[in-house]
């Protein structure tokens, strides 16, 4: 009995389905390197402290930073504002409204003055907040 060989189909790579893959890979990549880090749009240098413990952030912390200059930062949500002092106390009274042991941290450029850490201390003191922390970074070895 004689059987036929089908014809061999030339071989053929789908470029479509390819460049679709390759468009939502990119894609992919491009929005997971944006939403890596937040916090690293306002440079600080932070102080070094050979007790600084490596937590998880609870994602309702409120972040106020505060640069070399004395400029104050407040985090919301995905991008960091630039604030005034009347703004801040603005946001703190709404803070502390809402909970009273909300938790703060400060982030201050190791080579902001005392003083303006300081202010952000007392506003936050002045409105009842007590849970309130410095950030620092782990000394490195030496």
């Amino acid at each position: 009995m004689r059987t036929r060989k089908p014809e061999e189909e030339p071989f053929e790579i789908m470029l479509i389905p390819m460049i679709d893959c390759m468009l939502v890979i990119i894609i992919f990549f491009l929005v997971a390197t944006t939403i890596k880090s937040r916090e690293k749009e306002l440079p600080l240098d932070l102080p070094e402290s050979a007790a600084a413990p490596i937590l998880d952030q609870p994602p309702d912390l409120f972040v106020i930073g505060v640069d070399k200059e004395g400029r104050a930062y407040l985090s919301s949500g995905d991008r960091i504002e630039p604030v005034d002092t009347e703004r801040l106390h603005q946001r703190l009274r709404e803070v502390a409204k809402l909970n009273p042991s909300q938790r703060i941290r400060v982030d201050g450029d190791r080579n902001t003055r005392f003083e303006d850490i300081i202010h952000i201390l007392d506003l936050c003191q002045f409105e009842g907040l007590k849970n309130v922390g410095l950030h620092t970074r782990r000394q490195t070895a030496r």
